[in-house]
């Protein structure tokens, strides 16, 4: 899987640790947010190439990171097919790809330790859109993320 990876100068220590974690675990990993400590890339340039990279398919999947995580969350979200879920557990990184399919995960170094950001982007990483699901579940879940993309559609003209 090719994961790409970036961050603001606020979570610069916490992606790098992640990056290192992941790329450990036998992931493609591309960076294409700040790349040294005292660089000052912004939340939304950070996001903003995150996000270009998954709709090119340079990518599978995206990390993204700022102070909170909210800021990279709101930026990505604004590119069509982009489905960024705020992290604060490992639980939220697991249920956000099981249950809705999200293909970037956002987290704040100031909210999340370097520990569980590890393990909740090795879940999120690891787990499959409604993989083992009952039939009847995996077709709600199925028709949410028709919902959400037709809302998409409709308002990203």
């Amino acid at each position: 899987m090719k994961v790409v990876i970036a961050s603001d100068f606020s979570g610069f220590r916490l992606k790098e640790a992640v990056k290192a974690h992941i790329i450990g675990l036998g992931y493609d990993v591309t960076d294409v947010g700040q790349q040294k400590e005292e660089e000052k890339v912004m939340y939304f340039e950070a996001a903003s190439a995150a996000a270009k990279a998954l709709q090119s398919k340079e990518a599978d999947r995206a990390l993204v990171f700022c102070g909170s995580g909210g800021g990279v969350s709101l930026i990505a979200n604004k590119f069509k097919g982009v489905y960024c879920v705020l992290c604060e557990s490992v639980f939220t990184a697991e249920r956000s790809q099981w249950i809705n399919n999200a293909n970037v995960l956002a987290m704040g170094e100031n909210i999340i330790s370097q520990a569980m950001a590890k393990e909740a982007a090795e879940k999120w990483l690891a787990t499959s859109w409604c993989a083992g699901m009952e039939e009847q579940r995996r077709k709600n879940n199925e028709a949410g993320f028709a919902v959400m993309q037709a809302i998409e559609a409709e308002n990203m003209k």
